[in-house]
C-alpha cells in the first residue's frame, strides 16, 4: 500500500473517503462540522456514521471514545473499521484525519498499521470468475500530518506489510508451506537485500551436527525438515540479537496424536516462524543498525513406522539427554537444539517465538502471549515494546519448583511432566536448560496467533510478534 502524508486541510484533500477519528461529547475539526448529518456524529468507541457532504464526497467518522481513555489501540481498532468499510465501499484511496492527541507520532502509526492489517484478507484459493474484474483494494492511504513523521509513518507501513506476509505463511495449507517452502521464502529474503544471508540444513547436515530434537521430531515424516540460519548484518554498538522460530508446519501430536477435531488448524504450528522470517525482511528494509543471527527449525510431526515413541531417548545439540514422555511436546525439543545453536554462532541476547502450549490459552487467553526469562532488563524491554505495539506480554515467573518437573526418571530432563502443573512455566523451564548465561526470553504465542479477534487481526492468522520483535531489535540497535 501507497502511504504518504499532507498537510492539507481535511475538507480538501482528494480521495475517496475521508476518515475522522471522534472523541465522544466533541465535535468534528473545522468545516466538517458544519457538513450535512455532522450533529448525529456520536464518539463512542467504535461508532461509525458514513456522511455524504458536498467535499470530500464521502467522510467516515469513527469513534474513539472518551478522550481520557485515547491510546494507540483504539485508533489501530478505529483504523481497521474504517479499512473494512473502505473495502465495502470500493474505495482505492482514503485519507485519515489524524485526532488530537499528546503523541502524533504513536497515533500516525497506528492509524497505518490499522489500515493495513485490517485490510488483509486470504482468498487465494477461492475460485475466480477470470471475466470478473478484481475486486477493489485500499491502494493508498493519505495521513494529515506533519512531514516530520514521515518516518515513523515508512516505519509502520513496513512492518505491518510485514506482518501480512506472515498471515499469508501462516494460511497457507500445511501441503504448500512446507519446511522447504520456509526455506525458499528465506533464501527469497536474503537475495533481496545485501545485508541479509541465508543457509539451509537438510536431514543429512542436521543429522551430522547430532541435533537429537530436529532429528527425532523430523523422522516421522518424509518432508525434507530444514534448519534455515538467517543473519542480518547491519553494524552498530550493540549485542547480536538471536531470534528463534518454532516452525512446525503441521503438528499431529505424533504418537501422542491428537484430538481430529480442529487439528487442520494445526497448520499454524509455524507462527513463530512466520514471525521471525518475515520480522528479518522488515528489519533489513528498514537498515537497523545492528546484527541478527535468526534461526527457524522446521519440520512436520508425523506419526509413522518410523516415528519417535513415548518413552524413547534423545541427545540435544548441547549434550543434555531427554525422556520423550509425549511426542506432542514436539516444539521445544526443535527449539531447543536451535536456541544451543544461536548462543554457539555468537547471539548475546536471544529471544524465542512459538505457538508452544494450549496451557497459555487457558491462563492467558488471546490478549496477551506468555513471557518467561532469565533476564530481568530482557524482559523489562519485551515488555515495553509489547505495550507500544498492541502485542501484549505478560511475564511469568520461573522458580527452581518448576525446574524440578524438567527433570527425568532416567535422563537429565524430560519433555513432558508426568504432573499436569504449569504447563507453560514447565515449558519455559525446559528451553532455559539450553541457553547457558545468555540473556533469553521467550515468548508463547498459542493463544496469540490465531483467532485473537482484534478488528485489525480478525478470526484467523494474526501475524502476532513481527511488530514486537522488529521494534525490539529497533531498541536494541546501537
Amino acid at each position: 500500500m501507497k502511504v504518504e502524508l499532507s498537510q492539507a486541510a481535511p475538507a480538501e484533500i482528494e480521495a475517496d473517503l475521508l476518515v475522522v477519528g471522534l472523541y465522544d461529547g466533541e465535535e468534528l475539526p473545522g468545516e466538517l462540522a458544519s457538513a450535512p448529518g455532522a450533529g448525529d456524529a456520536q464518539g463512542a468507541y467504535k461508532k461509525t456514521l458514513l456522511l455524504h457532504p458536498e467535499r470530500p464526497s464521502r467522510l467516515l467518522i469513527v469513534g474513539l471514545g472518551k478522550r481520557q481513555d485515547a491510546e494507540p489501540e483504539r485508533v489501530r481498532v478505529a483504523a481497521a473499521l474504517a479499512a473494512r468499510e473502505a473495502k465495502r465501499l470500493k474505495a482505492e484511496s482514503v485519507a485519515w484525519a489524524l485526532p488530537e492527541s499528546g503523541d502524533d507520532e504513536a497515533t500516525a502509526t497506528a492509524v497505518v498499521t490499522g489500515t493495513i492489517l485490517g485490510g488483509w484478507s486470504f482468498d487465494r484459493y477461492r475460485s475466480k470468475d477470470p471475466e470478473d474484474p478484481a475486486p477493489p483494494q485500499v491502494e493508498s492511504l493519505t495521513v494529515l500530518a506533519d512531514g516530520a513523521l514521515a518516518g515513523a509513518v515508512e516505519a509502520a507501513r513496513v512492518c505491518a506489510e510485514a506482518q501480512n506476509r506472515a498471515r499469508d505463511l501462516q494460511s497457507l495449507p500445511s501441503n504448500v508451506a512446507t519446511p522447504s517452502f520456509l526455506g525458499r521464502r528465506a533464501r527469497s529474503i536474503a537475495s533481496a537485500h545485501t545485508t541479509v544471508t541465508t543457509d539451509v540444513l537438510g536431514r543429512k547436515e542436521i543429522t551430522e551436527k547430532e541435533m537429537g530434537g530436529m532429528v527425532a521430531v523430523s523422522q516421522g515424516t518424509e518432508e525434507e525438515p530444514q534448519l534455515i540460519v538467517m543473519r542480518y548484518s547491519g553494524g552498530g554498538s550493540g549485542p547480536t540479537l538471536g531470534y528463534v522460530g518454532k516452525g512446525v508446519t503441521f503438528d499431529t501430536g505424533g504418537i501422542s496424536l491428537k484430538p481430529s477435531g480442529g487439528m487442520q488448524e494445526m497448520k499454524m504450528d509455524m507462527s513463530g516462524a512466520a514471525a521471525v522470517i518475515e520480522a528479518v525482511d522488515a528489519i533489513a528494509e528498514l537498515e537497523l543498525p545492528l546484527d541478527l543471527i535468526a534461526i527457524v527449525p522446521s519440520t512436520e510431526n508425523m506419526p509413522s513406522g518410523t516415528a519417535i515413541k513415548p518413552g524413547d531417548i534423545i541427545t540435544q545439540y548441547n549434550g543434555k539427554t531427554v525422556e520423550v514422555n509425549n511426542t506432542d511436546a514436539e516444539g521445544r525439543l526443535i527449539l531447543a537444539d536451535a536456541l544451543a545453536y544461536a548462543v554457539e554462532l555468537g547471539a548475546e541476547r536471544v529471544v524465542d517465538i512459538a505457538t508452544l502450549t494450549g496451557a497459555v490459552m487457558i491462563a492467558l487467553g488471546s490478549t496477551y502471549a506468555g513471557l518467561i526469562a532469565n533476564d530481568d532488563e530482557l524482559a523489562g524491554e519485551v515488555e515495553e515494546v509489547g505495550r507500544e505495539t498492541g502485542e501484549l506480554v505478560w511475564r511469568l515467573p520461573l522458580h527452581p519448583e518448576y525446574k524440578d518437573l524438567t527433570k527425568g526418571t532416567v535422563a537429565d530432563l524430560t519433555n513432558a511432566s508426568a504432573k499436569r502443573k504449569a504447563g507453560t512455566i514447565y515449558a519455559g523451564s525446559f528451553l532455559e536448560e539450553f541457553v547457558g548465561e545468555t540473556p533469553w526470553a521467550h515468548i508463547d504465542i498459542a493463544g496469540t496467533a490465531w483467532d485473537v479477534g482484534r478488528e485489525y487481526t480478525g478470526k484467523d492468522a494474526s501475524g502476532f510478534g513481527v511488530r514486537l520483535l522488529v521494534e525490539l531489535a529497533h531498541k536494541l540497535a546501537g
